[in-house]
């Protein structure tokens, strides 16, 4: 029997270099306005997350996962949404969530453990789920795969591939080249792009959202990137992976390269940084404020955000919890 041979390639795709240093044939169309955007969605983004590890610090918020080195795939990402479109992020998607126009009282309030603050403004279409490494070695993200590959959904899987679930680094979790490669066993694309560029993730993930508007099916996404953090801060990442290690992916900090694109083109200053500081630092503790100033959670608020009508099991757990017949 004759046997069938096929060829597959998975695209690697990067725009601008460490040095901000961009190919203009690649560069996405953004204005000078957008660009600026992104940039200041990344820094508040990270301004914020130091903020709440200092919160964490002093026993005001809980357990707290930084995505401290991963903010061009969050915002990139983010940033190709129209406002109608939904957005399933993770519990790291802090620069996504900023892009979407999230209140910032809402984040501090999830990880400072009121359920309230996961409950999403009317306006903006976002839930909790994006996914990282460590979920594509989950069953459900391959039956999701499979039954977006088969029913070809609109979808754009976005997998930020920090390269360690928790402690498990990626090459001890698949035998797979890339993470971008199994979407082609489910019968659509996948691409891998620098995930510490932003130019690329935005380009990238604008491509697969159009594609799916026009009918041409799902995406796969892998953004590679690297954790600088801790997973959470109840982990020690010094235990599984070394100084070197981080101090060569700290060199490819995202922020620093759009700062030194936007340098070259006369878009960003020391004074347009100072400003901004400025700025962000005071939305923070505003939004600080007002997450610590809620008057106190009640029962109900840990059952009322989940369904749009709860279903008699939980109804029977909330009557349990509150001590009811």
């Amino acid at each position: 029997m004759p046997r069938e041979s096929m060829k597959f390639e998975i695209e690697i795709f990067s725009v601008l270099d460490e040095n901000g240093h961009a190919d203009e044939k690649l560069m996405p169309k953004l204005s000078e306005h957008e660009i600026k955007a992104m940039y200041e969605a990344m820094l508040l983004g990270r301004m914020l997350d130091d903020r709440i590890l200092k919160l964490q610090r002093e026993g005001r918020c809980g357990t707290y996962a930084s995505s401290l080195g991963q903010e061009a795939s969050q915002v990139g990402s983010a940033f190709a949404l129209q406002e109608s479109d939904w957005m399933f992020p993770y519990f790291r998607e802090i620069g996504a969530h900023i892009v979407r126009k999230m209140p910032l009282a809402n984040y501090l309030m999830y990880w400072m453990g009121d359920e309230r603050g996961m409950k999403i403004p009317e306006n903006i279409n976002d839930f909790m789920i994006y996914l990282g490494d460590g979920a594509t070695s989950e069953g459900d993200f391959h039956e999701g795969m499979n039954f977006a590959g088969v029913f070809r959904l609109p979808v754009v899987f976005v997998c930020q591939n920090n390269q360690y679930a928790i402690s498990i680094p990626v090459e001890k979790q698949t035998a797979s080249k890339t993470l971008a490669q199994k979407a082609i066993a489910y019968g659509f694309p996948g691409i891998k792009v620098d995930g510490n560029d932003i130019m690329a993730v935005y380009a990238a993930t604008k491509n697969a959202v159009e594609n799916a508007r026009q009918g041409k099916g799902p995406t796969f996404i892998e953004c590679f990137t690297y954790r600088i953090s801790d997973h959470t801060t109840s982990d020690d990442a010094s235990r599984y992976r070394s100084a070197e290690e981080l101090d060569a992916w700290k060199k490819k900090d995202p922020i620093e390269r759009l700062k030194k694109y936007m340098e070259s083109r006369g878009l960003w200053n020391a004074r347009y940084e100072e400003a901004l500081r400025k700025d962000f630092n005071e939305r923070i503790e505003q939004a600080v404020r007002e997450a610590e100033s809620k008057p106190e959670q009640t029962i109900d608020d840990m059952f009322s955000y989940t369904y749009e009508k709860m279903p008699p099991s939980l109804q029977e757990q909330l009557k349990e919890a509150k001590g009811e017949d």
